[in-house]
């Protein structure tokens, strides 16, 4: 016989022995509980009833959450959140890059109307539903087409006075300007919508 052979005859000696022992110790069991006790669920079901008369659900809320193991990264996460930098960072240049005047200068019109042929009334009426749909729609930059004043009747041109009065009142309105010979000139108005 080796010695690993007499470990393990050692080892299941032992184990008998403790076995025995268990069995000569055992007591029967009494239970020391009312006949009709309500049990652990029936006496949480009662206090949730209780609280939720009373309308304070919060506190079952929070005792169901202190029960609950959570993990220390999720709670860390829960509390302070993911930022994605990167698209931090897009959205801070894309601002700083619209709130640039150059930029917006430069920038080409993202609507334009016009309004040749139309008498001031209706040029006028016309030019401001345009720049409520405009804002409307977040455009930041607007070409109006008014003409030089060729065809008016008398020798002072109707419709450039009229678009830059309506520019001058209207809140929305910013920096204006006329756009070079190929967009029109000074028969064209580009603004920037605030």
């Amino acid at each position: 016989m080796n010695f690993g052979d007499i470990l393990n005859q050692w080892d299941s000696n032992q184990k008998a022995e403790k076995a025995k022992a268990r069995e000569k110790s055992k007591v029967p069991q009494v239970s020391h509980k009312m006949a009709n006790a309500p049990t652990a669920e029936e006496k949480a079901a009662r206090k949730r009833a209780k609280l939720a008369s009373e309308g304070r659900l919060y506190e079952i809320q929070m005792e169901e959450d202190s029960k609950k193991q959570i993990n220390p990264m999720e709670l860390w996460l829960r509390r302070y959140g993911v930022t994605d930098k990167d698209k931090a960072a897009d959205e801070y240049n894309e601002r700083a890059k619209m709130e640039s005047r150059e930029y917006l200068r430069t920038m080409r019109p993202e609507a334009r109307i016009d309004l040749h042929g139309l008498t001031r009334d209706e040029a006028w009426s016309r030019l401001n539903s345009f720049v409520s749909d405009c804002i409307r729609r977040g455009l930041k930059k607007i070409l109006i087409i008014h003409g030089k004043g060729n065809h008016s009747n008398g020798s002072d041109p109707v419709l450039g006075p009229m678009v830059k009065t309506f520019i001058e009142q209207h809140k929305n309105l910013g920096t204006s300007g006329h756009p070079d010979r190929a967009m029109g000139g000074s028969g064209a108005t580009w603004v920037i919508i605030k």
